[in-house]
């Protein structure tokens, strides 16, 4: 039996793009109806056939929805919330694909008071952007986890449980805080390093045109693959999960100041147990399958 019947997803970038066409693929009966607010994406997105309708405002899209996905920058959510508001049906429930889950959360709940929130957070997704680069598999094996708060009933967060597993993912269910602060860890201080090291890079002009571009086949350029995600989503990420990413930021500078001294000081000893330690969490990221044990990350060359 399928979780809803119709399904409206707001915002038709690589996530939203994603689940609709993964819904396509593993529930073709739920009818889908698409909204983005860029009308040139709407214009792409429409003979891709990944909705069954794509709307010219957010207020028409949400009318007869029974779950509503918002698949747009976390800072714009209460923006998006209101549009749609005075038109969406009572029952509807009312979800989301951020990577922050507090702000989410209040802004949602503040802005459709009378309304069934559950947040959720797909953790999938790749650097690239736009309706063309979603693909129906985004989600198989991956984690979503659903933040919903503590009035909220038992049998919708079963419907949403239900509707992430029939696309493929694995559901788990957390307090948004305690979300917020694991994601900080696991996402957003890894996706801040890489901002500052490849803008350190691009700093240091007369290298950067030559030899760090050149002989980026090493670490360097796997850097550039994080830091070329979506800039307005991770602007608006840091600022929403400010409290938790300064804690992690200030714990990776703790750390970071012990390695210096390590080297400084040639405890060659303590190196090697750090590189250790951090070689067997990538064995257990792979044993878990969320990442390809293929050499050099299973790139086609």
């Amino acid at each position: 039996m399928l979780p809803f019947s119709r399904v409206t997803i707001i915002g038709l970038g690589l996530i939203g793009s994603s689940v609709a066409r993964a819904v396509k693929a593993n529930m073709p009966n739920i009818r889908i109806t698409g909204y983005d607010a860029d009308a040139m994406v709407r214009e792409r997105a429409r003979p891709m056939g990944f909705c069954d309708d794509i709307t010219d405002n957010a207020a028409t899209a949400v009318i007869d929805a029974e779950l509503v996905i918002l698949c747009v920058p976390v800072g714009a959510m209460a923006m998006v919330a209101g549009q749609i508001a005075h038109d969406l049906p009572a029952e509807a429930i009312i979800s989301d694909v951020g990577s922050c889950k507090q702000s989410v959360l209040q802004a949602l709940s503040s802005a459709l008071p009378h309304h069934v929130i559950i947040p959720a957070h797909p953790v999938a997704g790749t650097e690239k952007s736009g309706p063309e680069a979603g693909f129906a598999t985004l989600f198989k094996g991956r984690w979503c986890i659903l933040t919903p708060p503590e009035n909220a009933p038992k049998s919708a967060i079963e419907q949403l449980s239900t509707f992430w597993r029939n696309v493929g993912a694995e559901v788990d269910i957390m307090d948004a805080k305690h979300h917020d602060m694991v994601l900080a860890v696991t996402s957003h201080l890894p996706h801040l390093i890489a901002y500052t090291i490849v803008g350190t890079a691009n700093d240091l002009e007369e290298v950067t045109q030559s030899e760090v571009i050149k002989y980026s086949a090493g670490g360097f350029r796997d850097f550039t693959r994080i830091a070329a995600s979506d800039p307005v989503m991770w602007r608006d990420v840091f600022l929403s999960n400010k409290e938790a990413v300064l804690e992690m930021l200030q714990r990776f500078s703790e750390d970071l100041t012990a390695l210096q001294r390590a080297i400084r000081y040639d405890k060659g000893d303590e190196l090697e147990s750090m590189f250790s330690r951090t070689r067997n969490i990538r064995q257990s990221i792979v044993e878990q399958g969320q990442d390809d044990a293929a050499p050099d990350f299973g790139r086609k060359h």
